[in-house]
């Protein structure tokens, strides 16, 4: 079965794209956005919380660190971050891989022997 022109224009683009988006810090980057959305509603509730809970707010400020809270944060979006695109890069290359494979079976011969002994 040939590829419509829409899996062409992937193939075209994963060609061109997958050699500089499999490298480590190019994913991190990339996905650093994403992670930081995710983390900064942490650290956004863990402050809004101060405000509405003044008990708690008491009793954590004698053992609180700021740098640990910022550590975790970062953590936190970088980890989202990179793996968010590594699972991204992956997908992108099963698709790749499988409409490779599709259109080599298509521009295969009918008939030709596929390696048996026949």
């Amino acid at each position: 079965m040939p590829l419509t022109a829409e899996e062409n224009r992937f193939v075209e683009w994963w060609e061109a794209e997958r050699a500089g988006q499999r490298r480590r810090t190019r994913q991190l980057w990339l996905g650093l956005p994403l992670g930081l959305l995710f983390a900064l509603p942490i650290l956004l509730n863990f402050l809004a919380g101060r405000f509405w809970y003044r008990r708690a707010d008491a009793v954590g400020a004698s053992q609180f660190n700021p740098l640990v809270l910022v550590f975790a944060v970062l953590l936190i979006a970088v980890f989202t971050g990179y793996f968010h695109r590594r699972f991204r890069w992956e997908e992108n290359e099963h698709r790749y891989r499988s409409f490779l494979a599709r259109r080599d079976a298509a521009e295969e011969p009918e008939g030709e022997n596929r390696g048996g002994n026949g």
